[in-house]
């Protein structure tokens, strides 16, 4: 069994960054999106453009199942790697559902809506770490170089966050 398919429910990793990203932005969450899936786990982004459909296509590349929850009413406006299309019709407020439907997330370049996410991270205590990301200093956040690297990281932060316990699924 793999890191990402503990028990019978898949991890569900965010990936947020910049709707429309840099060449290596787009480079560096199309890793991260193949890393997910190879682990198996669900990548949850918002759906749209920039880093959120390189990701997307990272992950469909290697039959990894997307969730992209969207700001609009349509669900084809969905990046064309998005598994499942979740049409929300709730514009930038979308951002919340992304970070509570995440177990961990991934940070990569960024602009307001990623600031947003972030901070939301922070205020309820989510696992955020970042590959590339463009937060700043205001953001404690462990940050790496490589993108294996913040998967490893965002998916050991994950299962730690779904059994605070220590795997055993019972809390103390």
């Amino acid at each position: 069994m793999t890191i990402g398919s503990q028990g019978s429910r898949p991890i569900r990793i965010g990936v947020i960054g910049s709707a429309s990203a840099s060449e290596r932005g787009s480079q560096t969450a199309r890793s991260v999106g193949r890393a997910l899936a190879l682990a198996e786990a669900v990548l949850v982004c918002g759906g749209g453009t920039g880093v959120m459909a390189s990701a997307a296509a990272g992950a469909a590349a290697e039959g990894g199942l997307v969730l992209g929850i969207l700001p609009g009413d349509d669900p084809q406006a969905a990046a064309s790697g998005v598994t499942i299309p979740i049409a929300t019709g709730l514009g930038e407020s979308r951002n919340a559902l992304v970070v509570k439907a995440s177990e961990a997330l991934i940070a990569i370049e960024g602009e307001w809506g990623t600031l947003n996410e972030a901070a939301l991270c922070m205020k309820i205590g989510r696992p955020l770490v970042g590959v590339g990301d463009a937060l700043g200093d205001r953001f404690p956040i462990e940050r790496f170089e490589e993108p294996a690297a913040a998967v490893a990281r965002a998916l050991e932060l994950a299962s730690a966050h779904r059994h605070p316990d220590g795997g055993t699924g019972h809390q103390t």
